[in-house]
């Protein structure tokens, strides 16, 4: 199913100088996947310091959007600059999960988001990865497929922040939402458990 997920050649595209010009200075994967761990980790403290305030809602694109960047050149530092190791397969897995929980978690303490939605949302994206992430252990290659992806949770979480931050009150229509949201990553999980056993099944 169609995912943001699929537009991430071109955006690898446009990032690639970049990540040319860290490779060049000896930054490594392992650095830039820290780094976009602890950028997510100050914004989720933000969040929580700082709950009726605009400003860290405002923010949230912007952290996101660099985060995902990050996520993008680490992997391409690892591939296309002869740096991939066991450690830096590890650290990306576990610091994605690690990122959406510490940036997303705080949200919940905003006053008029549904928190216990919040909190489910978290443990579905975690799930997610998981199931992704299992179907190496079958033999097959890690599954991205959607509809409800990291880039597309983080689109979710980016709009929604910004449109809560510009003074959109808040409302049924985030219970709408991440009640839609959880569902699409119901879908998720089992569209990526399902093409992990075709695939394991023909390996």
């Amino acid at each position: 199913m169609p995912s943001i997920y699929d537009i991430k050649p071109a955006f690898q595209g446009l990032l690639r100088p970049l990540c040319n010009h860290m490779a060049a200075k000896g930054i490594t994967p392992n650095q830039i996947t820290i780094a976009a761990l602890l950028l997510s980790i100050a914004h989720g403290a933000a969040i929580a310091l700082f709950p009726e305030s605009a400003w860290p809602l405002l923010l949230l694109p912007l952290t996101l959007f660099v985060r995902m960047a990050l996520n993008a050149i680490d992997g391409m530092l690892a591939r296309e600059h002869q740096m991939q190791s066991h450690l830096g397969a590890v650290l990306n897995e576990l610091g994605d999960v690690l990122a959406d929980a510490a940036l997303y978690l705080p949200l919940a303490l905003i006053p008029g988001i549904p928190a216990p939605l919040i909190v489910v949302l978290v443990l579905l994206a975690t799930l997610t990865e998981f199931a992704g992430i299992q179907a190496v252990q079958i033999g097959a290659e890690r599954r991205y497929e959607g509809p409800f992806g990291k880039s597309d949770r983080a689109f979710l979480f980016g709009a929604t922040g910004l449109l809560l931050g510009l003074g959109l009150p808040s409302g049924l229509w985030l219970t709408l939402l991440f009640s839609t949201a959880s569902l699409l990553a119901l879908l998720t999980i089992f569209n990526r458990v399902r093409q992990a056993l075709l695939t394991g099944e023909t390996s």
